[in-house]
């Protein structure tokens, strides 16, 4: 038994229960650790979840004060029986659970300000006194209790330290995360509770009992029952509501993590979203916008050029198509990374002396298109047709070397000139008639240009329904092994056979699918119609190594080793018997996307040849470091064979250069048998060209390659390859 010192006589002497004195003051901890836990939940919720604890937490803290008060007058003991009443007992409940809730309000504001911390801690030390003293009034005494007003003034002072100090802590807790938090917290519940259970404790030692009093709610509550119920009652409401917060911490923690990881997955979404739009719609060298974009916009833009003069004005609309000339020669002597250069800045120059309401874009090559919305007058686009070719006559800056060109612009005013649906067509048109008239210069479209512009048209669009009817397909040119005598190899060369036309030469299908934009839909078919036919003779039981053409479109566009790799697994190729064949003036471009294409093709295992060598500006050092297995001799050195040294050198030269290297040399466009034995003697490993057969269709060129042939039918003797009659039979060593 706790005795406090002797009070004056003439009143009781009251001892407390030390086991329910350390029982208070563990829940006063264990209430002022979960207030705070649940002040914390309540500001990092959002209002719906920060109301539900809101509303739990009041009951929860007001309850743990409340508990700690009780159980310290239940500890009390005196001379005569003690009794509680009902009523007042729960009237201090209901007290410290209002008190609480409005200290966990104003404590619980998202940005709560110095002014509402002060004022809660006010309400909490005001309202745990009251819940004390009112508590107190459930001993009714039939002579009622004598109060030192000192002990009340120093309890309820206490109090109020005790809701500063515990306030105040946890306002310093917010900011902290972590074991460091946690342990603060453990500190700052300890003080709060101290501070509480002593003010109950003080309170209780204000009160005295005089002598012959009798308890007159004896009947009420009372009992160690009662006592040892509170405090399980309490403990198990504190602990539930912990455990609570921290599932409900470890929930939400959880799901910040799955919002975090939606956002970032939003956010690769929404990039790659842009990226692939960008891939779709803009010109990967100059980022303009490319002819699909065009397309839409400029069907948008007649859209609202029809509707503007419906209702009366006088608008028109400016198609130029620009052409620089002179680009091939400096591409070709320069370098496609000049090249590249000056087609950035030509983007660039064109943008500058566009309006923001323009679209300039890009064609394909060195073609751009100007397209001018809300003209005036044809005069109008004419002084921006001016502008452009003062722009781009300019000299272009290349690493300090001054390089100037010069461009021919087609002009198409609608609707003042042309048809509606052949704007471009006759914008090409009206530019091809600029050059013809010698070039830096522009020509307004006239009638007599329909033409040409309707044959382009009519081509373009014959050429885009030629893969679904049928029209295209591959013709195989032999490649002969030039020690052993037989077939080797085959070129793939793509071949038009129009349904009215007839067939129509690769020179102009060709160049009218890189500039209508359909060249990587041709190289496409292309790679699977070769992956589909090496499978198909290689069940007939020809294996043979197929060689095609990749354009420099193919090879800057995404996905060309992926598109490849697809076709050969889907027919079942092994990727050595695919070869592409890529020109040297292509090869040797420095330019990021071709050379990653090049190193992911040949990962894949495909064979890379340099086609038309000696034709371009080779560095040997940085041609030593292509990825590349052959070396393509241009036809133009092998035809001058016959008659000019310097060509002999030039071929000798690059035969021998090429097996330093350790790569295979083939000579195209071989005529005679001359040119034939002058390669022969050079050890040219390849050779290819109409001496020996022309490009066929895949049938006869599977009949061709494995039939007995008699002797000269390849265009040589047996004897002239110095094997005599050990010559094998075409196609039977394998590639």
């Amino acid at each position: 038994m706790l005795t406090p010192p002797l009070p004056d006589s003439g009143f009781m002497t009251s001892t407390y229960n030390l086991q329910v004195v350390a029982a208070s003051f563990g829940i006063a901890w264990l209430a002022a650790y979960a207030a705070l836990d649940v002040a914390r939940r309540i500001q990092r919720a959002s209002w719906r979840i920060a109301l539900v604890w809101w509303s739990v937490g009041s009951v929860v803290m007001g309850t743990g004060f409340w508990a700690t008060h009780f159980l310290g007058l239940q500890s009390l003991q005196l001379p005569v029986t003690l009794g509680f009443s009902e009523f007042t007992t729960l009237l201090s409940w209901l007290l410290a659970v209002c008190v609480s809730g409005v200290v966990l309000g104003l404590a619980g504001l998202p940005h709560a300000r110095a002014l509402h911390w002060l004022a809660s801690a006010l309400v909490l030390g005001a309202g745990m006194g009251a819940m004390h003293y009112l508590g107190m009034q459930a001993l009714e005494m039939s002579i009622p209790i004598v109060w030192n007003p000192w002990l009340v003034a120093a309890s309820l002072a206490m109090a109020l330290l005790a809701a500063l100090c515990g306030l105040g802590m946890f306002r310093l807790l917010l900011a902290q995360r972590g074991p460091r938090r946690l342990l603060h917290q453990v500190v700052a519940s300890a003080v709060s509770g101290l501070a509480m259970g002593s003010m109950h404790y003080m309170g209780m030692a204000a009160a005295q009992f005089p002598e012959g009093a009798v308890c007159l709610s004896v009947d009420g509550l009372t009992g160690s029952g009662l006592t040892a119920v509170i405090i399980l009652a309490t403990t198990m409401l504190l602990v539930s509501t912990l455990v609570a917060s921290v599932l409900d911490a470890l929930l939400q923690h959880k799901a910040r993590q799955l919002t975090r990881s939606l956002k970032d997955s939003n956010a690769k979404l929404q990039s790659a979203n842009a990226a692939l739009h960008k891939q779709a719609f803009a010109d990967p060298l100059t980022g303009l916008p490319n002819r699909l974009l065009l397309e839409d916009r400029l069907h948008h833009a007649l859209l609202r050029l029809e509707r503007a003069n419906a209702g009366g004005a006088q608008q028109r609309l400016g198609v130029m198509f620009v052409d620089l000339d002179g680009f091939k020669p400096i591409n070709d002597s320069l370098g496609h990374t000049a090249g590249d250069a000056i087609l950035q800045s030509a983007a660039q120059r064109l943008r500058e002396e566009a309006r923001d309401s323009d679209t300039v874009a890009r064609m394909g090559g060195d073609e751009f298109l100007v397209l001018l919305e809300d003209v005036g007058r044809t005069a109008d686009c004419l002084g921006v047709v001016q502008r452009l070719l003062d722009t781009l006559s300019q000299p272009f800056d290349l690493a300090g070397r001054q390089v100037q060109i010069s461009c021919s612009i087609g002009v198409v005013v609608y609707p003042d000139q042309g048809e509606r649906e052949k704007l471009v067509a006759n914008a090409d048109a009206a530019m091809y008639a600029a050059k013809r008239a010698g070039g830096n210069g522009f020509a307004l479209f006239e009638d007599h240009m329909n033409s040409d512009a309707s044959e382009q048209l009519e081509l373009q669009k014959d050429l885009r329904q030629a893969l679904q009817r049928g029209e295209l397909a591959l013709h195989y040119q032999p490649k002969i092994d030039g020690q052993r005598g037989h077939i080797c190899g085959v070129e793939a060369l793509l071949r038009w056979n129009h349904p009215t036309r007839g067939a129509i030469s690769p020179a102009v299908f060709i160049a009218l699918a890189e500039r209508f934009g359909l060249i990587n839909t041709l190289g496409s078919w292309v790679i699977d119609e070769a992956c589909r036919q090496i499978a198909e003779w290689a069940r007939s039981g020809l294996r043979i190594r197929v060689a095609i053409n990749v354009s420099v479109h193919q090879l800057r566009e995404a996905g060309l080793a992926q598109r490849i790799t697809r076709s050969l697994q889907a027919h079942g190729v092994d990727a050595g018997q695919l070869l592409c064949e890529i020109t040297e003036t292509v090869a040797m471009e420095d330019t990021r996307t071709t050379q990653r294409t090049l190193r992911e093709l040949a990962r894949i295992g495909v064979f890379l040849s340099i086609d038309d060598f000696g034709t371009g500006h080779s560095s040997l050092s940085y041609l030593r470091r292509l990825p590349a297995q052959q070396l393509k001799i241009d036809s133009s050195f092998v035809q001058d064979l016959e008659h000019q040294e310097d060509a002999r050198a030039v071929v000798d030269a690059v035969v021998r250069l090429a097996h330093a290297l350790g790569l295979k040399v083939v000579a195209e466009g071989v005529e005679t048998s001359g040119q034939r034995d002058i390669l022969l003697g050079m050890r040219c490993d390849e050779l290819q060209g109409f001496f020996f057969a022309r490009p066929m269709p895949a049938d006869r060129l599977q009949a061709w390659a494995l039939d007995d042939q008699p002797e000269g039918t390849l265009g040589f003797s047996p004897s002239v390859f110095g094997i005599g009659d050990t010559l094998e039979a075409p196609g039977a060593v394998p590639v």
